[in-house]
């Protein structure tokens, strides 16, 4: 196996580790953490020019923004969870605009956003975590 096997199977086993342990406020933490990453891997594969692997990267966090829009509680966030679920459908289309039109802004504008929701996320006190919240898992 190669030294970059390796290193990608210890990533993943400290990933499945901490999805395995974690609360659902830690899972969507988790979410949008990866979501950002995948849209970092796109603004460099996009610099680059390789735009087989910028569009992997965008439909991986693609796919996480709509596990993150799917998980949303309308019933118990009301207002707060329809608000989220619209910026989340937004950030799927420039996604999607981005990798149409290799939009290096839109790819910003879609990190910027989900780096705002995860900062407003994880300032969240503790005791203010308990039950299902707006964000959390269904």
């Amino acid at each position: 196996m190669m030294p970059r096997a390796y290193a990608q199977q210890y990533r993943q086993t400290q990933l499945d580790g901490a999805v395995m342990d974690a609360d659902p406020h830690r899972l969507v933490a988790l979410l949008l953490g990866g979501a950002c990453e995948r849209i970092r891997l796109a603004e460099a594969c996009l610099a680059r020019g390789d735009h087989a692997r910028k569009g992997k990267a965008i439909g991986e966090a693609c796919a996480i923004v709509g596990h993150l829009d799917g998980s949303l509680d309308h019933e118990a966030g009301g207002e707060i969870a329809a608000n989220l679920s619209a910026l989340y459908d937004y950030v799927v289309r420039r996604l999607t605009e981005a990798n149409l039109h290799n939009d290096g802004e839109a790819l910003g504008e879609s990190l910027a956003l989900l780096g705002e929701i995860s900062q407003a996320w994880n300032a969240i006190a503790p005791d203010q975590r308990g039950g299902r919240a707006a964000g959390a898992p269904a």
